[in-house]
C-alpha cells in the first residue's frame, strides 16, 4: 500500500489555511472523502496521522486547517483563535467547510463525504451537523458537546457518531446529558459511545501535559474501530468507481 500525502494552500476569505491530503496511491479508483479537523493544538502530526490511517482504509481525507499560518505552536494565538471560533460558530463552521471545498476538488473524489474532528475539531464537525451540512456523517472523537446554539427540530441532516471518555473532566456529564436532550429533539440519527476510565483526548498517543487529558490505548482501538464502522456504513468505500480521473 502507499499513502500518499500532498499539501495544499487554500483561503477563508482573507486567511491563509494550509491543509494536508491523503490517499492511497495505488489504485485509480474514485472513493469517498473523509475531512479530518484536528485539536486544540491546532494541524499537527496527530491530525496527519489520522488522516494517513483513513487514507489506508480506502478514503481520500484532507487535515484542514482551522487557524491560518503562523498561529499552531503559539498557545496565545491559539486560544484567541479557539476563543474567537467557539463564540461565531457561523465562522467556525465557514472555515471548516472551506477545508472540505478543498477535499471536493481532490480527483479521486466519488461526491460521498463525511468529517472526523477531535478535541475542538469535534466540536465543530457537530456545529456542521447542527448548522445543517450536507455530509454523509459526522464522527466527534472526546470533543466538547456544549453549544450555545442547539439544533432545532429537522436541521440536522447528517448522522451522528460521539465518541467520548466517561472520566473526561472538560465535557463533563451535564454538557453529555444536554446533548441527548438535543439530539432527540431535533430528531437526529446519532451514537454515543461513552468509554470507562477514559479521561479527555483519549487518542492523543503524545497528548500535552494537561489536568484530565491522557492517552487511554483501549479507548483509542475502540473509539477507532467504531469511527470506521460507521464511516463503512454510511459511505461504503468498497462501491468506489474504477478508472482514472
Amino acid at each position: 500500500m502507499s499513502i500518499k500525502t500532498e499539501t495544499t494552500t487554500y483561503r477563508d476569505d482573507q486567511t491563509q489555511l494550509t491543509g494536508v491530503f491523503a490517499w492511497n496511491d495505488a489504485t485509480a479508483a474514485k472513493r469517498p472523502g473523509v475531512l479530518v479537523v484536528h485539536g486544540g493544538a491546532g494541524l499537527d502530526d496527530h491530525a496527519k496521522g489520522r488522516a494517513k490511517r483513513l487514507a489506508e482504509h480506502g478514503f481520500v481525507t484532507f487535515a484542514c486547517d482551522m487557524y491560518g499560518d503562523g498561529v499552531a505552536g503559539n498557545r496565545e494565538h491559539v486560544m484567541a483563535n479557539i476563543k474567537e471560533l467557539r463564540e461565531e460558530p457561523g465562522k467556525l463552521c465557514r472555515r471548516a467547510l472551506a477545508g472540505l471545498d478543498v477535499l471536493k476538488s481532490h480527483p479521486l473524489a466519488d461526491g460521498r463525504f463525511a468529517a472526523i474532528g477531535y478535541c475542538f475539531g469535534g466540536m465543530t464537525v457537530l456545529e456542521l451537523a447542527r448548522s445543517g451540512a450536507e455530509l454523509a456523517g459526522v464522527a466527534s472523537i472526546h470533543g466538547s458537546l456544549h453549544t450555545t446554539n442547539p439544533a432545532k427540530p429537522g436541521a440536522i441532516n447528517t448522522k451522528i457518531l460521539v465518541c467520548h471518555g466517561a472520566l473526561d473532566p472538560h465535557v463533563p456529564m451535564a454538557h453529555v446529558n444536554a446533548f441527548v436532550e438535543e439530539m432527540n429533539t431535533a430528531q437526529a440519527d446519532w451514537q454515543l459511545l461513552i468509554y470507562g476510565r477514559a479521561l479527555h483526548g483519549f487518542t492523543h498517543e503524545n497528548g500535552p501535559a494537561i489536568p484530565g487529558v491522557a492517552y487511554d490505548a483501549l479507548a483509542d482501538t475502540r473509539s477507532s474501530a467504531a469511527m470506521l464502522a460507521f464511516f463503512r456504513e454510511i459511505l461504503d468505500p468498497s462501491r468506489s468507481s474504477t478508472g482514472h480521473s
